[in-house]
């Protein structure tokens, strides 16, 4: 076998890891500044963009550690059965990497994924020791994010959760049959027990690390579902998302579009969905994390999201006896499930009310999105009358294209 560079190595290894939607940002345009031309880059081999808890938006160099796996996942690119060109880091490799990106200021951290080669065991030791080296033996003290094999031995996922910042096991279908058809040699058992015992790790360490004021082990866990890669509906893939943060406490659900791949199995799609479908589970999921919604009230298990309007548009359209609501009443919850109102923004109306009268002109100083809105708002200066009632009202707030994420 031919030996590669490094850069060939990164090259290969960075694009293999694009498929994990983890730690992707939300669809800025590619930019970059070849030929001299400004400063700094949306795109870039091996670094993708994401946004911190506190909104801050990151650079990471995201990559795997290899692509060879002894899985044969019918979705996967990096199949054991796929054409694909493979590559390895090695432990030294990846960490010197990190440390030369990071002092040269492109990253403020590590996404590390990998195939799984040999055994999750072997996989995970080395995953885990670039983490430990780049912790204890340079004192690496940016951001890093481990992705876990499951069936790794809980002795070395704990381990990666003391030198991660963030670990993620990819649950990678929303239905169980789905992954025993797709991804047989995966067991939705072994993963499933593995985010348990992560929960369970991560809430054993959080009372001492609060107590000591800093990091003592891993302070979150995610996972990715693939939409549109096999027959279940956005209303099964919500259902599964609200039993994983239930039963998990898992910080986030990231959720990416299929991605027809060259030599693929019949038994997939040869199409990818809309890249639409997707964003609106994320905005679902946005309902459902911060907005007071459960997944029936969004959509039925077996159902799919209307992709004309966002869905609390639909849930609004769909409820019109419930509006119009008066800004100066209403409690919190009502005013969370008013279309264009956004979870700052009423914290804002809750306080400007106890003071004065609120008009339509007050709402938009305060971030409301009026043409969305003022169909189900009652305001001093504004009252929709008959409007909320209009057979037409949804024809307001369909979008004119499709949103792209490219």
């Amino acid at each position: 076998m031919a030996v590669l560079d490094l850069r060939r190595k990164l090259a290969i290894l960075s694009d293999a890891a694009k498929y994990d939607a983890s730690c992707a940002s939300s669809g800025a345009e590619k930019r970059n500044s070849i030929g001299g031309r400004g400063i700094g880059s949306t795109e870039g081999m091996g670094i993708c963009h994401a946004y911190a808890p506190d909104g801050r938006c990151i650079s990471l160099l995201k990559i795997l550690l290899t692509n060879f796996c002894i899985y044969d996942c019918a979705y996967c690119i990096n199949r054991v059965s796929s054409n694909t060109p493979r590559a390895r880091f090695s432990v030294r490799e990846v960490v010197d990497l990190t440390l030369s990106f990071y002092k040269r200021n492109y990253i403020e951290g590590l996404f590390l994924s990998s195939g799984v080669i040999r055994t999750g065991d072997y996989t995970m030791e080395e995953m885990v020791r670039v983490a430990k080296a780049l912790r204890l033996d340079h004192d690496f003290r940016g951001y890093i994010h481990l992705k876990l094999i499951p069936e790794a031995s809980p002795e070395l996922t704990a381990q990666a959760g003391l030198y991660a910042d963030r670990v993620s096991i990819n649950i990678e279908l929303p239905r169980d049959d789905s992954l025993k058809a797709l991804a047989p040699e995966k067991d939705p058992t072994d993963i499933k027990r593995a985010m348990g015992r992560m929960r369970l790790a991560i809430d054993e360490h959080a009372e001492p690390a609060r107590k000591a004021g800093r990091r003592t082990f891993a302070r979150g866990q995610s996972t990715q579902l693939i939409v549109g890669a096999d027959s279940a509906r956005d209303g099964d893939i919500l259902a599964r998302s609200a039993n994983l943060y239930g039963a998990y406490r898992l910080g986030r659900v990231f959720y990416s579009a299929f991605s027809p791949i060259p030599d693929s199995s019949q038994r997939l799609p040869s199409m990818r969905p809309p890249l639409l479908r997707e964003h609106r589970l994320y905005q679902a999921d946005w309902l459902m994390r911060f907005y007071g919604f459960t997944q029936p009230e969004i959509i039925a298990e077996g159902e799919d999201l209307d992709l004309a309007v966002d869905p609390k548009t639909s849930w609004a359209l769909r409820h019109r006896e419930r509006f119009p609501v008066d800004v100066h009443t209403a409690d919190k919850e009502m005013l969370l499930r008013v279309p264009g109102l956004g979870a700052k923004t009423v914290e804002r109306i809750l306080a400007a009310r106890r003071m004065t009268r609120l008009t339509l002109d007050d709402l938009k100083r305060v971030g409301a999105v009026l043409k969305r809105a003022k169909a189900f708002l009652i305001t001093a200066d504004w009252t929709p009358g008959a409007l909320v009632d209009q057979e037409s009202l949804k024809a307001r707030f369909v979008q004119p294209r499709q949103l792209s994420l490219f």
